[in-house]
């Protein structure tokens, strides 16, 4: 479980593709490494990727990580190459200050960025909603970008062809590899998790023997005031 909020900015130092997938070595370019042990979660660019070889040299330290077929036909590391950033978080502990929200690290799809803006000191940028996700994204809402978590501002919504747009302060530019999208920059995005699971409860066919009833329907959460 990760919170959205980004670490540090890493680079991908080298990519070997076999048939299972590809082996990545990443570049962790000032990521505390003095607490990883083999097996711990790294989210990168908001995947949640297993340490499987790490170096904690400071500075310039590095881990290696595997990633499935599946990984890389749902997410946009199909299109990174040697030398692209990716922001960089390592798994929260229970004792870690909840800046961001729940980030499960397992992403739903890959969005496009369709317009830059400058907004004062903030930059806006409209992100396309793949329409299978739609429904999961509010205004006000959360959304994971690229592992960060993010707060959606609008809604635009024309059919098949929505967007949502983000209003990024000059402390996440900076942090985070926002900085380097450019128009048609394809990112990977998570959806809210809490609106996963209540959607399951919500839709799933009737209960049997091994599914017990939930007490959870839509009357129950209009009149607790969860949804309008």
């Amino acid at each position: 479980m990760f919170t959205g909020i980004i670490e540090a900015v890493g680079a991908i130092k080298a990519i070997n593709v076999n048939a299972q997938g590809a082996r990545l070595v990443i570049a962790t370019n000032g990521l505390d490494m003095s607490d990883v042990k083999l097996g711990d979660s790294i989210a990168t660019n908001g995947i949640c990727l297993t340490v499987v070889d790490f170096n904690s040299g400071k500075g310039n330290g590095s881990y290696s990580a595997d990633v499935s077929n599946e990984t890389l036909q749902r997410t946009g590391f199909a299109s990174y190459k040697v030398g692209s950033k990716v922001n960089l978080e390592k798994a929260m502990l229970a004792s870690t200050r909840f800046g961001g929200h729940m980030v499960s690290g397992h992403v739903d799809g890959v969005s496009e960025v369709l317009a830059i803006n400058n907004n004062g000191n903030s930059i806006e940028y409209w992100l396309s909603m793949p329409s299978d996700l739609a429904h999961y994204i509010a205004e006000k809402g959360s959304v994971t970008i690229d592992g960060t978590s993010l707060t959606v501002n609008a809604l635009a919504e024309n059919g098949t062809k929505g967007k949502f747009r983000l209003t990024i302060v000059p402390h996440t530019v900076k942090e985070t590899i926002f900085a380097d999208y450019q128009i048609g920059t394809k990112v990977n995005i998570e959806v809210d998790l809490i609106a996963r699971y209540l959607e399951r409860l919500l839709t799933k066919s009737e209960p049997n023997e091994q599914t017990p009833k939930s007490n959870i329907s839509e009357a129950m959460l209009l009149k607790a005031g969860f949804i309008k």
